[in-house]
């Protein structure tokens, strides 16, 4: 029980964060156009990868699609520290590091509603 609890407010965390970066990055912030545009990411790119940021971390939401959304999540946190390591940046990637081992454990710890067959 305790687990469980535990799990979902990790779970809301990775939501928010994931709602939070998202959108940042699909309506272009300035800080998001920035950092991405040093690794040659148009509007377009920063739009779709703001998308399906977005769109992760609403599956993470469902039970059945739980273990993708954490996937793709996790896929676009590497992505980004891939690319803070291709510029030789270790501040960054130590940044990023936290988010995406909260994906791995969220993943471990399994929805907290599984077994509920919603």
């Amino acid at each position: 029980m305790i687990a469980k609890i535990f799990n979902s407010i990790l779970m809301l965390i990775a939501v928010f964060m994931g709602l939070k970066q998202g959108w940042a990055m699909f309506i272009g912030k300035p800080e998001m156009v920035e950092m991405f545009n040093k690794w040659n990411f148009g509007k377009t790119g920063l739009t779709i990868n703001g998308a399906i940021t977005i769109t992760s971390t609403l599956l993470i939401l469902f039970p059945r699609t739980f273990v993708w959304g954490n996937f793709l999540m996790a896929a676009g946190i590497l992505l980004i520290i891939c690319l803070h390591l291709l510029d030789k940046d270790l501040k960054g990637t130590l940044i990023e590091l936290p988010f995406l081992l909260l994906n791995l454990v969220i993943i471990y710890l399994q929805h907290p509603l599984a077994k509920l067959n919603l």
